[in-house]
């Protein structure tokens, strides 16, 4: 009976494990997002860098925007850690804006700000 129970409990687990990677990608995926990219100027109003994704809220003239940006590794990678901006910075953000126009949100590939620029995806700057 012991065996059965351990046998069972790790086909479980394995299956909790093996399903985890399909939900993460399904929720870090680009399916939402629009295969054209834009170009979103503002103020930087909060940010935060930590997980699950680092995001920026962003005042522009349409108003406040949600700029997504890579997983916290990958952002990091890209050189955008805690202090690289700040609320009242300036930004310019270049990315995949949600297909729902209804919704202020975009998915950065690269943002400028205090003269630095990040590539936060590099393989999805797409060239002018």
């Amino acid at each position: 009976m012991k065996h059965s129970l351990r046998m069972g409990l790790a086909g479980l687990a394995l299956s909790a494990l093996a399903g985890a990677p399909i939900a993460a990608l399904a929720h870090h995926g680009w399916s939402w997002a629009e295969s054209e990219q834009m170009t979103l100027q503002g103020t930087v109003q909060q940010l935060q860098i930590a997980p699950p994704h680092p995001w920026l809220d962003v005042q522009t003239d349409a108003g406040i925007w949600r700029v997504e940006l890579g997983n916290p590794t990958q952002t990091k990678k890209a050189g955008f850690v805690e202090g690289s901006a700040k609320p009242g910075d300036a930004v310019t953000a270049i990315g995949n804006r949600d297909r729902d126009s209804a919704k202020k949100r975009m998915k950065a590939v690269q943002i400028k700000v205090g003269g630095k620029t990040y590539d936060i995806y590099p393989s999805r700057i797409q060239k002018p």
